[in-house]
């Protein structure tokens, strides 16, 4: 595929370390640097162009400073779309970077919904973009899409949605994966495992009781074999 150069990918992913110090897990760097090490590989496969936006690169006080900051900084490269991404949405692949690389060149702008209310992609073109707009955003909150989109509606162009993802921002985010084993690599897969299964570990040593309790509910969810459970 013969891609123009006027779309660049974002990634907006901190070390896994820095990382560690703003989600709700209190370890998991493995699995953090290995979701970081995905994305990259996913979007070098895209072939398209792209940035990694570290907390060593990013500028700005506030989450929503930062992420604005760091988008017009690859508008400042010549770049006219932006397709920004984390590194917290395992079940993103290449083809949905492409999806919204070919939407971006038919004019409409691109959102990627969470289930929490929020974004995994958004795909913009560089008219789209009003800085001043976008800081006041309610950025980490619920809500976020619902507002964003209401931004986008008063554009010329339309909004095109990919699939709901779910973002990984909690524990319960990373035990919802077990629903989508399907859509996920499976080292990813295993290092997700490993986390909860010492998670777990953990809490039952707190509350001295049986883990299988826990564990339990993955089987509730259809997903019997996530964690390795007969």
């Amino acid at each position: 595929m013969n891609l123009t150069k006027n779309t660049a990918v974002l990634v907006f992913a901190r070390s896994a370390k820095a990382d560690m110090q703003h989600k709700k897990f209190v370890t998991g760097e493995r699995l953090f640097d290995a979701l970081t090490q995905e994305t990259l590989r996913k979007v070098r496969r895209s072939k398209l162009p792209y940035f990694h936006s570290t907390e060593a690169e990013q500028e700005g006080n506030t989450f929503g400073d930062r992420f604005v900051n760091a988008i017009q900084a690859v508008y400042d490269q010549g770049y006219t779309n932006v397709i920004t991404i984390g590194n917290d949405s395992p079940q993103l692949k290449t083809k949905h970077l492409l999806e919204a690389y070919e939407q971006l060149q038919q004019g409409n702008t691109v959102l990627g919904p969470t289930y929490d209310g929020g974004f995994y992609l958004m795909g913009l073109h560089k008219s789209k973009f009003d800085p001043q707009v976008f800081l006041r955003l309610p950025w980490q909150r619920f809500g976020l899409l619902h507002s964003i989109s209401k931004v986008l509606e008063g554009s010329s162009s339309g909004i095109f949605s990919l699939p709901t993802f779910t973002e990984l921002d909690s524990l319960r985010d990373l035990e919802t994966l077990g629903n989508f084993i399907q859509s996920i690599p499976q080292h990813l897969l295993v290092l997700v495992r490993q986390f909860l299964a010492k998670k777990y570990t953990l809490f039952s040593v707190i509350l001295e009781g049986p883990i299988s309790g826990h564990l339990q509910t993955f089987k509730n969810k259809g997903s019997p074999s996530f964690l390795g459970i007969a």
